[in-house]
């Protein structure tokens, strides 16, 4: 059986040992860029290997591409070669921040069109609550051949801008509901958002405790944000690319496959000052 949105902590702790499973620890803190490989130093999943989501996950920055650039397709499927995942390989990744991080790794396995990538439900915090075995060891995995194939593929800039007044595209927000209205902006140079954006705080799809809320639940939600949209018309952004991939994991867990992701969102947006910007609360037409 493979796993293609969550793992809870009793799934991954019958299949620790299971050579077939590779986890991967990806926390960090937008303000502590070390925060990440200090807390696994002090202890991780037995067998997780670290990856960093400035390093690992990204790419180069430019300084017109965003916070965190999407690297190539072929230089993260060889980077996943070198860490022991190969294309039949079940995934698990986690972090100490309700997904946030690890949802920017779920979503980029489905990029390559990897399906077998899942989330641990309540991360960390949810391991540690369960008494689960916590390892300093750097495990050593033998190199496998993964292969690529179509999968998920973002939008770029020239797309939302083209689509920003057309029904072509429903375009969601991740952001919290303050740096959504342009206030409080303390990472991106400007406050403010795209135009036409509804906001859907990615923490919004967690229970107390970081674990998601149950699917029903969720497929509600999320009906009442796409508002008669198709999930095929959505577009999730946030303030780099990273949170608004837990937002398309919450879809999916509500059977509503098929959203995009503009990798760049509002950093490389707001880069172009250009760029049509809208601050305060959505007012829609009547």
């Amino acid at each position: 059986m493979s796993y293609g949105t969550l793992v809870d902590v009793a799934t991954l702790q019958a299949h620790l040992n299971d050579p077939d499973w590779r986890i991967v620890d990806v926390r960090h803190l937008l303000a502590d860029l070390t925060h990440g490989e200090r807390a696994y130093a002090a202890g991780h999943l037995p067998g997780a290997v670290f990856l960093h989501c400035d390093r690992d996950l990204s790419g180069e920055k430019n300084g017109s591409n965003g916070r965190h650039p999407l690297p190539s397709r072929e230089t993260f499927a060889r980077l996943l070669s070198d860490i022991g995942i190969g294309s039949q390989t079940q995934v698990v990744v986690y972090d100490d921040t309700q997904g946030m991080i690890a949802g920017r790794l779920w979503w980029m396995l489905r990029w390559l069109g990897h399906q077998q990538v899942a989330l641990l439900d309540g991360g960390w915090q949810a391991w540690l609550a369960a008494g689960g075995e916590v390892s300093p060891e750097v495990p050593q995995y033998a190199r496998q051949e993964f292969t690529t194939t179509a999968g998920s593929m973002p939008v770029d800039t020239a797309y939302v801008l083209e689509n920003l007044e057309s029904d072509a595209m429903h375009l969601i927000d991740a952001r919290s509901p303050d740096r959504y209205r342009g206030e409080n902006e303390a990472i991106d140079p400007v406050g403010g958002r795209i135009p036409a954006a509804v906001n859907r705080f990615f923490a919004d799809n967690n229970q107390a405790g970081g674990i998601l809320k149950p699917a029903a639940q969720l497929r509600a939600e999320w009906l009442a944000i796409l508002a008669g949209n198709p999930p095929e018309k959505v577009v999730h952004q946030c303030g780099s690319g990273v949170s608004a991939c837990l937002n398309a994991l919450a879809m999916e867990v509500a059977g509503l496959p098929g959203s995009r992701l503009y990798a760049g969102s509002w950093s490389e947006w707001c880069a172009d000052r250009s760029r049509p910007m809208a601050q305060g609360s959505l007012v829609k037409e009547k």
